[in-house]
């Protein structure tokens, strides 16, 4: 039953990933960059902290306590994933939600499946498995076999792409997504999806953190919020430069006091944007706790939000007007990505 329990909360926090940027689609007169960080507030400082606030009991002391070399890790691969989260806001802007997720995403699975494996390999650590015994064990070889086919599917989305691309013209991928560029976006949706995956790493970092938190009278499900005030600091740290430099650079600091602008629905729907995506991990770390594989969950977590994004953009019309060919060229790739993920939950529930 608990594992029951802790896939049904994956499951809305995979919803809640894969809706997030759908109210950023309503925002109005305002460039990228304001809108990407002032919905980032919420996401990663002020919901957060709210959230540890309301289930973690002197959360605040727990992170002042905590081992130093924690609290760096911890931040430090918030600030990675912050490369990866900003990276994955332009991968939705230049893909559209369902090639950009499938893309990020099944990049996400693949490398937050093997790098923990590289680095057990490089150090050695009791129970878990290096790069090396993967070879040697079946769900080791399920592992890689995940991956590969990870990489299909992420080609063939990527084919599909290429049709709608050609196509198309401007203004009927415009339509769908306003900023359409296949190259640029597979660009950052690679970069995206491989530093993205270090948030499970950061996750792992903070444990001590959690373990703490249950020690004082927190409730297991909720053990993880206080990890993520630590790690999700990283996460602005990165976004927040970049979105200054922009601001800076395009001249939109403005954006945020133009009344020319519709702002109180501009604040509304970037709040209502990073509430949600926050609600991904708040999730998360629920269905982590029941399911008490961290692999597995990050595996389980990507497949959801792979279906949903999908569904969302196929509602949206980003696929509208290609031919037959292509959407069943997008829905195969789809498909195989959702086996990797598939592939790779099975050997890592192996190990």
């Amino acid at each position: 039953m608990g594992a029951f329990i802790g896939v049904i909360f994956h499951f809305i926090g995979g919803f809640a990933s894969g809706s997030f940027y759908v109210p950023f689609r309503k925002v109005k007169a305002w460039a990228w960059e304001s809108a990407w960080i002032m919905g980032g507030l919420f996401s990663w400082l002020i919901v957060p902290f709210l959230a540890a606030a309301l289930t973690v009991p002197d959360f605040m002391g727990i992170i002042r306590q905590a081992d130093g070399t924690t609290l760096f890790w911890t931040y430090f691969f918030g600030l990675l994933w912050g490369v990866g989260g900003l990276t994955f806001g332009l991968a939705m802007r230049y893909l559209g939600m369902s090639l950009g997720m499938s893309v990020a995403l099944g990049f996400c699975s693949a490398f937050g499946a093997l790098v923990p494996s590289i680095y057990y390999e490089i150090s050695p650590q009791a129970g878990k498995l290096g790069i090396g015994d993967l070879f040697g064990s079946t769900g080791g070889q399920l592992i890689l076999l995940g991956v590969a086919v990870c990489l299909a599917g992420i080609a063939i989305c990527g084919r599909a792409g290429m049709r709608k691309e050609k196509e198309l013209d401007d203004a009927t991928k415009k339509e769908g997504v306003a900023e359409f560029n296949l190259v640029l976006g597979l660009i950052v949706a690679t970069i995206s999806g491989i530093l993205s995956a270090c948030f499970n790493f950061g996750i792992e970092a903070g444990k001590d953190m959690a373990g703490t938190a249950v020690s004082l009278g927190t409730h297991p499900l909720f053990q993880n919020n206080v990890t993520f005030v630590v790690l999700l600091w990283g996460g602005l740290t990165t976004n927040f430069i970049w979105c200054m430099i922009l601001n800076a650079k395009n001249k939109s600091f403005g954006n945020y006091t133009d009344r020319k602008t519709p702002l109180l629905q501009n604040y509304g729907w970037v709040a209502l944007a990073g509430t949600t995506w926050f609600l991904q991990f708040f999730f998360y770390g629920m269905g982590e706790s029941k399911l008490g594989n961290g692999a597995s969950s990050w595996i389980l977590h990507m497949a959801f939000i792979i279906l949903v994004s999908n569904a969302w953009g196929l509602l949206l019309k980003e696929w509208k007007g290609v031919s037959r060919r292509t959407m069943a060229t997008i829905l195969t790739g789809i498909a195989v990505i959702l086996l990797s993920v598939v592939l790779v939950g099975w050997g890592n529930s192996m190990n």
